[in-house]
């Protein structure tokens, strides 16, 4: 029997291997104002932006306790994020600016957002930071009903919004938007594209999101023949990546591709090509070629179809163009 090689986990993914979210007790006001008031608490403070705070002498979350979110953010109501080991974790989000501002200096921390720092965080900390900052986004986009106008509350631990108008009453669930990512293969070739703003030389997998009443595997091929035109067959799912840029999941996918015929058709892309594995090591050698950031799923989709295909390590020939 053929041994599967699984895909290494996507930054921000496999953070149930390490929280428990508890969400069946997040309506107990009680329960969980007695983990917010527990010694053992922690608070992952946010600004407007999603920015969070590190330490000032390493690429580390500053976490406060609940003396210091007491002492210098008490009327700030918290968001209960679940249990990591034996210790309850909260969510602080601040829309004022000044405040913000101020609490580098009573911290002693420097801020920095998600796409900065999410490769150099410990993955539990990047998984911690995404969760807190999709559903802080959330919650600060959420102020009214979308069906009556009337202004919402959150509840259920600020994992839910609660319209405030009694003939309305509608609750609305934290949005995830769905899109697909994908490499589309044809014998031995990889399909990537470039969109005009990007670094000269820089290529991706193509994406989109998901349009309603569509299947994954649908939008892939949709996705796919809409930017360049090309016809895929055969869909198969790689893997997934939260990616809260704002609201998104990145649902990842392997494709095989009937004819290498291009012909961009919306315009999305200023260029796409086929590259083998040879292309790709002969760009990175001469500066040609850019892979997508090492954060992203597109970059873990090229980085495994490499090695499935050619035996080739896209970190260890990244590596060696910086010698």
């Amino acid at each position: 029997m053929e041994r599967t090689t699984l895909p290494r986990l996507n930054t921000f993914a496999g953070l149930s291997l390490i929280l428990d979210r508890v969400a069946e007790r997040r309506d107990e006001s009680l329960w969980v104002n007695e983990q917010a008031s527990s010694e053992h608490a922690r608070y992952l403070l946010l600004d407007a932006l999603g920015q969070t705070y590190l330490l000032p002498d390493r690429e580390a979350l500053r976490w406060l306790d609940s003396g210091e979110r007491e002492r210098l953010l008490g009327e700030l109501k918290a968001t209960f994020l679940g249990f990591a080991g034996e210790r309850p974790h909260f969510l602080l989000a601040m829309d004022d600016g000044n405040q913000a501002t101020e609490m580098e200096s009573a911290l002693g921390a420097r801020r920095a957002g998600l796409r900065d720092v999410g490769l150099q965080l410990a993955a539990d900390e990047a998984g911690l930071f995404a969760y807190a900052k999709g559903l802080a986004h959330w919650q600060r986009e959420t102020r009214y009903c979308a069906h009556c106008g009337a202004p919402v509350i959150l509840v259920a631990s600020g994992h839910r919004a609660q319209c405030t108008n009694e003939a309305c009453g509608r609750v609305h669930f934290p949005r995830t938007d769905a899109a697909v990512i994908v490499i589309v293969e044809h014998e031995g070739a990889c399909l990537l594209g470039r969109q005009a703003g990007w670094p000269k030389g820089r290529y991706s997998t193509l994406a989109g999101f998901v349009e309603p009443g569509e299947a994954l595997e649908d939008a892939v091929r949709r996705e796919v023949s809409e930017e360049s035109g090309v016809v895929v067959g055969e869909v198969r799912y790689h893997s997934s990546q939260p990616w809260p840029l704002p609201q998104s999941l990145m649902v990842g996918f392997t494709a095989t591709a009937v004819s290498r015929v291009i012909r961009l058709r919306d315009h999305e892309l200023e260029e796409a090509r086929w590259f083998t594995p040879q292309d790709i090591v002969d760009g990175l050698a001469d500066g040609s070629f850019l892979p997508s950031l090492r954060l992203s799923v597109s970059y873990q989709l090229l980085a495994h179809w490499l090695q499935q295909r050619a035996g080739l390590d896209l970190d260890a020939l990244i590596a060696q163009t910086k010698r």
